[in-house]
């Protein structure tokens, strides 16, 4: 629960800078924008330092907005917080709300916990081994007294829709537009007849193929791992899957180089293996 109130915090955080009067085109040392990613970053490293002991020893935290740490270091871990304070900067700046909270809660190589919350909306999206992945529409009900039973209740679990009867679609980047997509687009439309196509920023994209509105989701531009390991976890535990292009296995996490391969993300309803041409 200290991580979905962790989570709440640092989205409120960012909406008092997102909801002032603010001009920004870039991200420099005194931009809002960096307000607003520093001020999520301090908040989620304050509540999580404490918020789960494993083995009696502190879970340590890696943050796209934190300190570098050697991968001597890290590959010791066998638990680690993998948090992205503001994903979606783009987004951030356009005013259009696709603008998000990850936390990720990663074991050895794969998360096994996954929290997005999207701010503007006061919606989360949540997913833990041997819970499954379910939408909270409703951020006001995170209380440090609120049960896991309670949380559940109240949430939908997903995914909503079963996309076999749908037409396929892709989603994709509103902001990282690349030929590769469409050169997918144009394989994917000789394969399966005409696909739609949606657009979202930051890690909604993830989101949204764990709630079955979208079936795919292709990427083929640069990411970082704090970029998609709640979204992966969220992903998995709605029975879809997240695979990198090259090896055809699930995206792994706490490597050497914290730069993704590219990867294709899947419903439960099509194999992302598959669609790996």
């Amino acid at each position: 629960m200290m991580a979905l109130l962790a989570a709440k915090r640092a989205g409120e955080a960012i909406l008092e800078v997102y909801d002032s009067d603010f001009t920004v085109e870039h991200k420099d040392d005194k931009s809002p924008l960096t307000l607003a990613d520093k001020r999520s970053h301090e908040i989620i490293m304050n509540d999580l330092k404490n918020a789960i002991n494993i083995n009696n020893t502190t879970v340590p935290i890696l943050s796209e907005e934190g300190k570098v740490i050697p991968y001597d270091e890290r590959k010791k871990w066998e638990y680690f917080w993998l948090v992205d304070p503001l994903d979606g900067t783009k987004e951030f700046v356009k005013r259009n709300g696709e603008f998000t909270v990850n936390i990720a809660l990663v074991h050895r190589n794969s998360p096994v916990l996954g929290i997005i919350y999207i701010p503007v909306k006061g919606t989360f999206y949540y997913a833990a081994i041997n819970l499954g992945t379910y939408k909270l529409v409703n951020s006001e009900i995170i209380t440090d007294n609120l049960s896991i039973k309670e949380l559940i209740d109240k949430s939908q679990k997903l995914p909503l829709n079963d996309r076999n009867n749908f037409p396929l679609t892709l989603i994709g980047s509103r902001s990282h537009a690349t030929a590769e997509l469409s050169e997918f687009t144009k394989r994917m439309n000789e394969k399966y007849g005409k696909v739609e196509f949606m657009s979202a920023g930051s890690s909604l994209k993830f989101c949204l193929i764990a709630e079955g509105k979208a079936d795919v989701y292709p990427r083929f531009g640069p990411t970082m791992e704090w970029d998609t390991a709640a979204g992966q976890a969220i992903v998995e535990h709605a029975k879809g899957k997240v695979i990198d292009i090259q090896t055809k296995e699930p995206l792994r996490y706490n490597k050497n180089d914290l730069l993704n391969p590219f990867f294709i993300v899947s419903s439960q309803s099509f194999s992302a293996s598959q669609l790996v041409c």
